[in-house]
């Protein structure tokens, strides 16, 4: 029985990740908690950062983990429970301290979409779509959102940037 010692980082990063669980019946499914989260989602703990930051920050694991499996020919989009609004392409995220979490993206016809939620109604169904025809190449916002996150950490947190 050895002690495991870990590193500071280590040890935020276990904080950040505590409580995930997944599991599929897929074989060889990847879960969101099998990769190292972005540097900047355990800058402290969860304990100390607003409720819309802590979902902004734990969707965009979601958001990347998503994309990873989708090929050349598909990109994300979200779905909505209830109500006949379609899904939206996401283009685009953020939040607004202390409990808002918003979408920005478009739905299947080009038109403009924005969805703004409060962090105790969030729900996101993430959907593969087909790229549209007008692009060659699919959009990957989880990807930029994590290096977003990895870029400017303190951006997250600063309401004037």
């Amino acid at each position: 029985m050895g002690d495991d010692i870990n590193t500071s980082a280590e040890a935020r990063e276990a904080e950040v990740r505590a409580g995930l669980h997944e599991v599929h019946t897929r074989p060889g499914a990847k879960n969101a908690g099998d990769k190292s989260v972005p540097k900047a989602l355990s800058d402290k703990p969860a304990t100390q950062k607003s409720p819309a930051r802590w979902a902004y920050e734990r969707l965009i694991v979601y958001l990347k983990n998503f994309e990873e499996e989708l090929d050349s020919t598909q990109e994300m989009a979200m779905g909505f429970a209830g109500g006949d609004t379609g899904v939206l392409r996401i283009e685009g995220m953020g939040y607004f301290d202390p409990d808002i979490v918003t979408f920005y993206g478009s739905d299947d016809g080009g038109a403009r979409m924005q969805l703004v939620q409060h962090v105790s109604q969030l729900n996101v169904m993430l959907r593969a779509l087909p790229v549209p025809q007008e692009r060659q190449q699919a959009a990957r916002i989880g990807f930029r959102l994590v290096e977003d996150l990895e870029a400017e950490p303190e951006k997250a947190s600063d309401p004037d940037s």
